[in-house]
Order: C-alpha cells, then structure tokens, then sequence
C-alpha cells in the first residue's frame, strides 16, 4: 500500500506543479514577461526562496525573489543571465548569514 501512497503524493505534486504552471503562463501573459527568463531561472530561484525561508527570514523569501527581479530587470542586457547572477549572489549572502541569537540582557530587545 505505501507505493499508491508514493503514486498519488508524486501525482498530487505533478497536479501542483501543472497549477503553478498555469498561473505563472497566465501572470507572465499579464505583465507582458517573457517565460524564457522565468523558466531558464526558475530552479535557481525556487532554491533560492526555499533557502531563505529555512535560513535567514521565512517571510523575507517572497519579497527576496521580487529584488532579485528587480534587480536583473535594472541591469539591462540578458536579463535571464542577469537573474542567474543576481540569484547567485544572494544564495552566497545567505550562506554567509549569520541569524542573530537573543539579545544579551542590557541590549536592544534583551532582559
């Protein structure tokens, strides 16, 4: 019986999967985006996101992946290699990152 189990959670991420895809096909229609960029960074940025989330800032994860956007949209030329670099750059400051512990008594948010 476990492998119906592993069949329908593999089904059930493909269905997600499909969903996610759909809406991303739909959000780049929209913002007039070529899914090129999206798709030749997608498995980067989801890393990323997920990287963030389990690191430095759960919430911070979503916002992030808009400022790398942003920031390969500014810099011009080949945006899906400028959001390749941009990606990289920030997966380096959150191997980098150190989460700051509870304040010692006497400092800002301490005892």
């Amino acid at each position: 019986m476990a492998h119906e189990r592993d069949t329908r959670v593999r089904g059930d991420e493909a269905e997600k999967m499909a969903a996610m895809n759909r809406w991303l096909d739909a959000v780049c229609a929209e913002l007039d985006v070529d899914r090129a960029v999206l798709d030749a960074n997608s498995s980067a940025l989801l890393a990323l996101i997920s990287d963030v989330a389990h690191g430095p800032s759960r919430p911070g994860a979503p916002v992030t992946a808009f400022l790398v956007g942003l920031a390969a949209a500014r810099a011009g030329g080949d945006v899906a290699a400028a959001a390749g670099d941009r990606i990289a750059q920030v997966r380096r400051l959150v191997a980098a990152w150190e989460t700051p512990g509870p304040a010692a008594p006497g400092e800002a948010g301490g005892a």
